[in-house]
């Protein structure tokens, strides 16, 4: 009853019995596996599992491992212990999750559970993802989510073995990212008077250490976050900092409604945006950024140089630009989100894909089409069996959910709206042999695990065109 399905299980007669007397050996470069294994399982169990040299359960890095590639592990639980293994980090921080979902359900609770027998079923487990991009893009721009909501999203991401989260930081109606040299774009573009005319100011922008927080703890958990400073259109936000790097240059304010603003850089702004993305990779490691790139109304040589420019520079220093449509340069990574003929264009170029398409990936529409659905992105429903039939053209990357947030403020509905269909595209992504019937019988189970974790994530009744 794993979520996502596991490439190989097999069952053995007896397991294993985790108490207060249970302690953990490491090898070498294995101690952050250590380290998130107790932080996961201690609240709910209680158990102190201490490092020891005769630990019975051990957690081994060997990069000499064939087979596993850059995020599979292989587990192993019998009477007399557990072995995990993985050639990298990430591998061991998603064996940890198959660990914790072999557990009882009540290990996903947040605090003390008695009375519980903490029995892990024998099993020997080889697992390995179908594809190696399995994302979700968190829009932060249009209502600000605090630092503590984008680290749950982050530890619900591990639990499914995502390892991409896309952060949609800038955009006509905030800017969250700080930059030293530039402190208006925070001070005044990271808040709006209001918000389709409801007399609320809103807003808000992270510091550099906080996002830097987050970049370790998702690394913790074998998860990248890509950031996203769109350019040269949904740039409303740094214009209303600095209006002389726009095309007109005139003062306007902050974006207040929804909708695309008029309002680009101009070509003469290069020079800001390489110092905003020099910024960026200071703060982010990971191997892509994304420069947003479409929905803007400059002369598309103009727009189309804009963006060579900014690529390049991200190019000169070792990263892979990333935009929403097909660039010319194919070193470009695209993620299609119109159709698939998009994906066809950029594969042709020999451009890397990840497939983003809005009738099946977005998350801001509703999932179904009830009374009980809250407010959304109106026109069509996105079910989770949508979500795990998304198209995935011979040759992509993978593919990742968007969750845009003109119309969710809070947590708890972005949570509502993420699950279960950021489920159903993990098992899709990972799966060797996805298979959607199986995946509805195993998320029975698993949405217990969820509801421990507060996480609504009953398979909805879907409309009747997909039944």
């Amino acid at each position: 009853m794993i979520v996502p399905l596991p490439t190989r299980v097999v069952r053995r007669s007896k397991g294993f019995t985790l108490d207060r007397a249970t302690s953990v050996r490491v090898t070498p470069g294995a101690e952050h596996a250590a380290r998130l294994l107790r932080s996961l399982l201690r609240p709910a169990t209680g158990l102190p599992l201490p490092i020891a040299d005769n630990g019975q359960i051990v957690i081994a890095l060997d990069a000499k491992l064939v087979g596993l590639g850059a995020e599979g592990y292989a587990l192993t639980v019998n009477e007399h212990g557990v072995l995990l293994r993985a050639g990298t980090t990430a591998g061991l921080a998603h064996g940890i999750q198959t660990i914790r979902q072999l557990l009882p359900t009540e290990v996903f609770r947040p605090s003390r559970v008695s009375e519980v027998d903490w029995t892990l079923p024998g099993v020997d487990i080889r697992d390995v993802p179908r594809l190696p991009w399995r994302g979700f893009m968190l829009d932060v721009a249009r209502h600000f989510q605090p630092v503590h909501v984008v680290r749950r999203f982050i530890d619900l991401m591990a639990v499914h073995k995502l390892n991409v989260l896309h952060l949609h930081l800038t955009d006509d109606q905030g800017w969250r990212m700080p930059v030293p040299s530039h402190p208006l774009l925070t001070s005044i573009g990271g808040w709006r008077t209001e918000t389709n005319g409801d007399g609320v100011p809103h807003g808000g922008a992270y510091t550099r250490g906080e996002l830097e927080g987050l970049v370790a703890h998702a690394a913790e958990r074998g998860i990248r976050i890509m950031p996203e400073i769109e350019m040269p259109g949904h740039a409303r936000a740094a214009l209303a900092a600095y209006p002389e790097l726009g095309v007109a240059g005139e003062p306007l304010p902050v974006w207040t409604r929804w909708g695309i603003s008029d309002s680009s850089f101009g070509l003469h702004a290069i020079g800001f945006v390489r110092e905003v993305l020099s910024e960026v990779l200071e703060v982010f490691p990971g191997s892509h950024v994304h420069l947003g790139g479409d929905e803007c109304l400059l002369p598309s040589d103009v727009h189309g140089e804009f963006l060579r420019q900014a690529g390049n520079h991200l190019l000169d220093h070792g990263r892979v630009p990333a935009a929403w449509e097909p660039t010319g340069d194919p070193r470009a990574l695209v993620m299609p989100w119109k159709d698939e003929t998009q994906a066809a264009t950029a594969l042709e170029r020999g451009q890397d894909v990840v497939m983003a398409p809005h009738t099946s990936t977005y998350l801001d529409y509703p999932q179904s089409d009830g009374p009980h659905e809250p407010p959304g992105q109106p026109g069509h429903v996105v079910t989770s069996r949508d979500v795990y039939h998304v198209p995935l053209p011979d040759g992509v990357l993978g593919a990742q959910c968007q969750l845009w947030t003109e119309h969710v403020r809070t947590r708890e509905h972005l949570e509502h709206l993420a699950f279960p269909r950021l489920a159903a595209l993990a098992d899709t992504l990972w799966s060797q042999r996805p298979e959607w019937e199986g995946f509805t019988t195993r998320m029975r189970h698993h949405a217990s695990r969820l509801a421990a974790l507060s996480v609504p994530a009953e398979v909805r009744r879907e409309p009747c065109e997909h039944s």
